[in-house]
């Protein structure tokens, strides 16, 4: 099993949609998973990092976590608050945190591990774009990039600007403008097809790693009916490949004076450098999910 492990890096905005925690549970829990450092990215990171250390605790597992940036790459954070912030006096976790640049850390890992690192970005794109633009050698040295962001098919069900992309669409153009060596975007078109409601989730999170996400889950459910598995999409075809099926082609970041700032344009296009979820199986998702909780 040692040779079949996958070094992860996660960068998340951990704390604002519920997503971020399942994902990090997922990842803790699977069995391929090297998680090397996780980031956190986007307003309070301080804060983002303790929601991290929680999920680490109950884990049992001392992965790195570094606070990275808070503002956008041209202008203030457009999600400042941490909804799920109040978890964080129920549960054991670390407050003092390495003062290492989260920047910086990103790129020694990367080197450390030429081409075997895949970099998962979950929350918006501006630690990745900075981390670009500071160290232009990493991006041919990463594995792969896995994003969860974008919307790529016109659909009156989906947002206009998928929010990852909205909070910073000038960091989302410099990373789809940089050449990686594989980069996939799980976007709303399949995330939307996977879905639980309260019940579902009462149900199906009955494990120790899980028992945080309960309690985030009794503030999530206050203000909507259900959650969307975005994130946690992102990190289990990292796994397993065959839970989406995926089309080529080149994405493009539209800007707006809006609400709409950070459209993601789609051309498909088999010799484009763009990889994008096309469909998923959400039964096959559920499956390789909760298969490692068992």
């Amino acid at each position: 099993m040692k040779g079949n492990k996958i070094k992860i890096l996660f960068d998340t905005d951990i704390g604002s949609d519920i997503d971020d925690a399942v994902a990090l549970a997922y990842l803790l829990a699977q069995p391929r998973s090297d998680l090397l450092g996780i980031t956190t990215v986007s307003g309070d990171t301080y804060t983002r990092a303790k929601l991290a250390s929680v999920m680490c605790k109950i884990a049992n597992k001392n992965v790195p976590i570094l606070l990275g940036l808070e503002g956008r790459i041209d202008g203030p954070c457009r999600q400042p608050e941490v909804p799920h912030h109040p978890i964080l006096l129920n549960w054991n976790h670390e407050t003092l945190f390495n003062d290492e640049s989260a920047i910086d850390f990103m790129a020694k890992t990367i080197r450390t591990y030429p081409n075997e690192v895949v970099l998962l970005a979950v929350g918006p794109l501006t630690n990745v774009a900075t981390l670009f633009l500071k160290h232009p050698d990493i991006p041919l040295l990463l594995k792969s990039l896995q994003i969860m962001g974008g919307r790529f098919i016109a659909s009156r069900k989906l947002p206009i600007s998928e929010w990852n992309i909205h909070c910073d669409p000038a960091a989302a153009h410099i990373v789809y403008n940089t050449s990686i060596p594989l980069q996939t975007s799980i976007g709303l078109d399949v995330t939307y097809n996977v879905e639980m409601d309260s019940k579902q989730v009462k149900e199906r999170f009955d494990h120790y790693l899980l028992n945080p996400i309960n309690e985030m889950s009794e503030i999530w459910f206050k203000k909507r009916k259900k959650i969307k598995f975005h994130d946690p999409l992102a990190a289990v075809t990292i796994f397993n490949e065959s839970v989406c099926s995926y089309k080529k082609g080149t994405v493009t970041i539209q800007r707006e004076d809006n609400d709409f700032d950070g459209i993601t344009i789609w051309e498909e296009n088999s010799n484009g450098p763009h990889r994008i979820g096309s469909t998923v199986n959400a039964k096959r998702f559920f499956e390789s999910y909760f298969r490692v909780f068992q």
